[in-house]
């Protein structure tokens, strides 16, 4: 093969990508249109938000306590290098607040539920049931995209939370049960450092962003899936690579605006 076929095979993957976001984008005024507050619909979003969230807390709790114990690891031999070992509480809190706690708690979510949502709503297209409950003049995309939607983005932020706050626990139970920090000045600079506004808030703005594009590319994904068994098999690894790139992407752009 030429480079001149491979050139043209690699624009042809860029124009198709860029397309795909561009579909994704024209997707969601598709599920915001079919949002109609009622307790039937409250029911299948609570139901979706059981699926996404709570049975996703098992790996996102068991990471942010080991990520909390390696930050605390080797915040501890950076700052004792300097003297600075009673600052290990601020600069946990810092990096678990502003940045890591939002990212990898995205990540994990994309790798666990978003994948989940895109399969499932793929093989629904696969077995016809979507196709089957527009003869039953049931919209597909209110019954099935819209709950998973809005759980996604419900589950990320509280998800954000609690990995936050494992992971300063795991830091405090390093810094004070195994190297001997004193807890009172662990607990005095973690909240000295940490401002409500630019740092926790921050990162909670990052969350809701991060689980709206989780929850867009997933359902987008699986609603768009080729009805077969290998279209969903690339509809759930397209799932996981588009949203992880948009993830750190908005990162970046979200830490140099709100910084």
């Amino acid at each position: 093969m030429s480079n001149q076929d491979n050139e043209f095979g690699l624009n042809r993957h860029l124009l198709n990508q860029l397309s795909d976001l561009g579909s994704c984008g024209l997707f969601l005024p598709k599920i915001l249109m079919r949002i109609r507050p009622s307790f039937k619909q409250l029911g299948q979003i609570m139901r979706q938000l059981y699926f996404v969230g709570t049975r996703s807390m098992i790996i996102i709790l068991t990471s942010g306590f080991f990520i909390g114990l390696v930050i605390a690891l080797q915040g501890y031999n950076t700052l004792k290098q300097f003297g600075a070992s009673e600052s290990l509480g601020a600069v946990v809190a810092l990096s678990l607040f502003r940045e890591l706690g939002p990212v990898l708690t995205a990540l994990l979510f994309t790798g666990r539920a978003g994948t989940s949502i895109a399969a499932e709503i793929g093989l629904m297209k696969a077995t016809e049931q979507l196709d089957a409950l527009e003869l039953m003049a049931i919209d597909p995309i209110e019954r099935v995209v819209l709950p998973r939607f809005i759980a996604a983005i419900i589950a990320v932020p509280l998800l954000t939370a609690m990995f936050n706050l494992l992971a300063v626990t795991g830091a405090y139970l390093f810094a004070v049960d195994w190297v001997g920090l004193d807890a009172g000045l662990f607990w005095g600079r973690m909240i000295s450092a940490v401002d409500l506004g630019p740092d926790y808030l921050s990162g909670f703005y990052k969350s809701i962003v991060f689980g709206v594009v989780i929850a867009l590319v997933s359902v987008f994904q699986g609603y768009n899936a080729e009805p077969t068994g290998r279209g969903v098999a690339v509809a759930t690894t397209q799932t996981v690579i588009v949203s992880s790139i948009l993830i750190l992407i908005l990162d970046f752009i979200l830490t140099a605006l709100l910084i």
